[in-house]
């Protein structure tokens, strides 16, 4: 890793925007991935650094670029609860139903981890319900072993509301 490279990475995590503009102006590589695939949106995103997701997405970054394991920024502030950031990619036109390597969605990480706002507002944008996991679960499935109950009733609002 160079350090042009080190630096992406630390100033993504921190939310040093002014690092993060001196490395864009000298041409980095803002769709770097560093050894466990993670990019410096990836980073910002799951350390919740809105004003460096910006920054990242206004410059060319790779929205629905996928770490190792297939998890996107998408699916990394959906898990921790993020809601600023989730709505930031979703504006700049994150894919709200990519799936990780074991067929995850961050609707599904969403309501598996109770973070019910998030989970409202993929719904309200689109996300698929009906996706199912390497285990065959749905986010309805996931909401209800979860005994996630506020989830379950959105859900089913969705589904009720796309079969009218």
């Amino acid at each position: 890793m160079t350090e042009f490279n080190r630096l992406l990475i630390a100033a993504s995590r921190q939310g040093e925007t002014e690092v993060l503009k001196e490395l864009i102006d000298r041409g980095s590589d803002l769709n770097f991935q560093d050894e466990k695939g993670y990019t410096p949106l990836i980073i910002a995103s799951y350390n919740e650094q809105p004003d460096c997701v910006e920054l990242l997405l206004k410059n060319g970054s790779n929205i629905d670029l996928a770490d190792h394991g297939g998890n996107t920024a998408l699916m990394g502030a959906s898990f921790k609860g993020y809601l600023s950031i989730v709505k930031l990619l979703i504006e700049h036109g994150a894919e709200i139903d990519l799936q990780h390597g074991n067929g995850g969605t961050a609707l599904m990480f969403a309501v598996m981890f109770g973070r019910n706002e998030i989970a409202e507002y993929l719904l309200m944008h689109g996300a698929d319900s009906e996706l199912t996991d390497h285990r065959g679960q749905t986010a309805l499935m996931i909401a209800e072993v979860q005994g996630n109950s506020t989830a379950i009733e959105l859900i089913k609002k969705r589904i009720e509301g796309l079969n009218k």
